[in-house]
């Protein structure tokens, strides 16, 4: 059994540019608390293996995402939760002037930063 504490400080950045806390894994995926600054745009993604649940915190945001059949953007408010299966393209963004904070899942464990592939998305990004 495992027990950990939020770190005060972010420990590593996404590949889509998020600052990230780590807070569990396990065989099955992990868990990380993901915070995108104020007007951030993130950079556009699509995974190779891995699918990933959001839950969001605070803040206000938007994610776009693509599986090539359906397109859409939703909004990212507390209390929303969302899927992106893999092979999804996805871009997201704040359009608030607070942190967007969300906890993210990842099924199976995030296996490395070759895992995520930069592609072109619907804004562009400021990092």
């Amino acid at each position: 059994m495992k027990t950990k504490m939020l770190p005060e400080y972010p420990e590593a950045r996404s590949p889509a540019g998020a600052e990230i806390r780590f807070l569990m894994e396990s065989q099955g995926g992990n868990m990380i608390h993901s915070t995108v600054p104020p007007r951030q745009v993130n950079r556009a993604t699509v995974h190779a293996t891995v699918s990933e649940f959001w839950y969001v915190l605070e803040g206000h945001g938007e994610i776009w995402r693509d599986d090539g059949v359906e397109s859409g953007v939703t909004a990212l408010v507390p209390g929303t939760a969302i899927d992106i299966p893999v092979g999804t393209a996805f871009q997201y963004r704040n359009v608030s002037d607070v942190d967007l904070k969300f906890i993210c899942v990842t099924m199976p464990p995030w296996p490395g930063e070759a895992e995520a592939t930069p592609i072109e998305g619907v804004w562009e990004p400021t990092i």
